[in-house]
């Protein structure tokens, strides 16, 4: 199956129209670090970072760990560990990801840019929880914590998120 991101902020998953947020500059077949877009293309959903402070761990059959205070995601290209997680303080430029803003309550860490990983290519692009008005996304894809949750206890190996760049008609 597939959990089918359209550009214009919603989703199919298993029969249902899910609404979602999508990067600030849409999606983009050409993908760079700091762009604001989504990138199109179809990715595997390797493991989810959750805050158990804040949530019960998630329902899946994805490999899950808690996030620390010390969590970061480094996002720069000329450093070795870009598009890794890291422990911060780091010493280039990274997201923290333990925020007071909820989004990162619940982070699905995706395949995109991940082997090999090509620096400037674009780094951290998850799956995670929206914020309420499903403002744009740095260029992840962002949902409801219910439909995240919901989409996570129904993935199975075999599925994959699709990005596509242009509306079906």
């Amino acid at each position: 199956m597939e959990l089918l991101v359209h550009p214009g902020g919603f989703a199919e998953w298993r029969g249902d129209t899910l609404r979602c947020a999508i990067g600030r500059s849409g999606v983009a077949t050409d993908k760079r670090e700091g762009d604001g877009a989504t990138p199109a293309g179809a990715f595997r959903l390797a493991r989810i970072l959750y805050r158990a402070d804040r949530g019960d761990r998630p329902r899946t059959s994805l490999p899950v760990a808690e996030l620390t205070p010390r969590d970061g995601w480094c996002d720069a290209p000329e450093d070795e560990s870009y598009n890794r997680q890291v422990a911060l303080p780091h010493g280039a430029r990274c997201e923290t990801l333990w925020r007071e803003d909820r989004i990162y309550d619940l982070i699905v860490v995706t395949d995109y840019n991940d082997d090999p990983v090509e620096p400037g290519r674009g780094s951290a692009i998850f799956v995670h929880v929206a914020r309420p008005d499903y403002q744009p996304t740095e260029g992840c894809v962002a949902f409801s914590p219910g439909d995240l949750r919901r989409i996570l206890a129904d993935w199975t190996d075999s599925d994959v998120v699709r990005v596509i760049s242009t509306p079906v008609t």
